[in-house]
This record gives structure tokens, sequence and C-alpha cells, in this order.
């Protein structure tokens, strides 16, 4: 039977976004993840992600068995806390682009929050005031092409984008992440830390995109610095799960096979 990988995706962009990656992690994985993160009211975006790591571990304990947990920019941060609060339900963590912070990075975060300045520093200024609704699809796969960020997805993940990530509304369409919501999670981006990293026994691998804004080099330092932890810096942006979904795929197998591989060796 096939080990559980449990993938969290960025903010704003849906699970099935990545069906090309999934299709290519399995079967030799049971890959689960849900929908969207943030949009369950049990689990309301809080200062610091609390609660969406919460509704993080709601989920892993119903899985039964520790998982192999996958997680691009926010969702790498969300498996990492959860497993900073619960590693017994955890095999290893691998980071897509989510960067690993250091104190240093912890305070401008803090001070950012306290100044009113988190806009500036995260995506949510970009985001306020963002078109959410579209006559079409067609009108919508010309705005989003037009986005520096969208320019280079693969063509099938820009197709699931724009199947999953739109929703009718109307006689036209919206988008199915709430803005309001991706905007708190930008806003509520976490100052603190559950536990120290340092002191994580698992495996956890932090992978960096060339041209990424967000992992930078002094991340990279952090996660080598880990008891069980390596950087990998792979061709991209920041979204290079989804604009080289089949080459990070290759990437993450390679990993867990080896993680698995080591796990046999007394």
């Amino acid at each position: 039977m096939p080990e559980t990988l449990f993938f969290a995706h960025a903010n704003g962009f849906p699970s099935a976004t990545y069906g090309k990656l999934f299709g290519a992690l399995t079967p030799e994985f049971a890959v689960r993840h849900l929908p969207q993160h943030g949009h369950d009211p049990r689990f309301p975006v809080e200062d610091n992600w609390k609660a969406l790591v919460d509704e993080l571990l709601h989920h892993l304990r119903a899985v039964g068995a520790p998982v192999w947990g996958v997680g691009h920019s926010l969702g790498g941060v969300l498996h990492l806390h959860a497993a900073l609060r619960h590693p017994e339900l955890y095999r290893g963590v691998i980071m897509l682009d989510s960067p690993l912070l250091s104190s240093s990075d912890q305070w401008l975060i803090r001070a950012a929050k306290r100044f009113g300045l988190i806009d500036r520093i995260t995506p949510a200024g970009r985001t306020l005031g963002r078109r959410d609704r579209f006559e079409d699809q067609s009108s919508a796969r010309d705005y989003f092409l037009s986005k520096p960020l969208f320019k280079d997805f693969d063509p099938e993940c820009l197709d699931a984008y724009l199947e999953h990530g739109l929703k009718p509304d109307g006689d036209g369409l919206r988008l199915a992440f709430e803005p309001d919501t991706e905007i708190r999670i930008y806003r509520s981006v976490p100052h603190v830390s559950p536990g120290r990293p340092s002191r994580l026994a698992l495996p956890v691998a932090v992978v960096g995109g060339e041209r990424s804004r967000v992992v930078l080099r002094h991340h990279a330092r952090n996660a080598r610095r880990l008891p069980r932890g390596e950087f990998h810096l792979v061709p991209g942006g920041h979204m290079f799960p989804l604009e080289q979904p089949l080459q990070t795929a290759e990437l993450v197998r390679g990993v867990l096979r080896r993680w698995q591989a080591e796990a046999l060796v007394p």
C-alpha cells in the first residue's frame, strides 16, 4: 500500500490547481490534500496561523499513520509548524519555496504588523483591489496571462486554475478562494514559531526557486543547519511547482525515496 503524501497549497491556489503534480506522484504515493485552506469556519484565519495549523492537524489525525508533508509557500510553513507541534504525525517535511524564518525575519514581521507595514513586505498590498470577477474563462485567461505571476505557468496548471480557481457567480465567474481570506492570511504571517526547528528530529527539505524572492540565501543556511535538514535550488520563481510540475514531482520523489531508504538502514 503506498505511503501517504499530504499536500498543502499556496495562498490563493486551491489544491486542484496542482493536479498535474499530483498525477506525477501517484501511484507511488497516496496523495491527499484539503480543497482550500482557511475556508472552514471552525478554523478561522488568525494571527500567526495557529488555527490554520489546527485545521491541518485535524485532517492529519484522520489519516491514521504518519505522512510525508509536502507544501508550497503557505503550505510548507503550515506543515513545518504542524510538525513542530506534533512530530509523531509526520515522517518528513518538504517545503516548496517556503521560507525557514530566522529570528531576525520574525522580528521584522512583528515590527511590520505593529507599525502597519505588513502589506509592504507581503503580497497583501498587491492583492487589495485585485479583480475577482470575470465574464467567462476566456476573459479570465487573458487577465491572468497578463500578470507576471502566471506568465510561466505550465499550460495544464493554468487550465486547472481556471477550472478550479473560479466558480459560477450569476452570469459570470468569481474567484473560488475568497480574496478577503487570502489577504488575511498574508497579513497574519507568523512572527512566532510553535517550537525550535533546530530540535526537530524529522528530515526537512527546503526547495527554493532560482528566481524566487521568498526563499533567500539565509533561509538555505537555516535549512542546512537543521539536524536532518537540506536545501535544493531549482529553476523557476516562487511558483515553480506550477511552472514545472513534472520536474518538481521528480525532485520530491527522489528526496522521499532517499528518506525511505535511510529509514530502513539500522
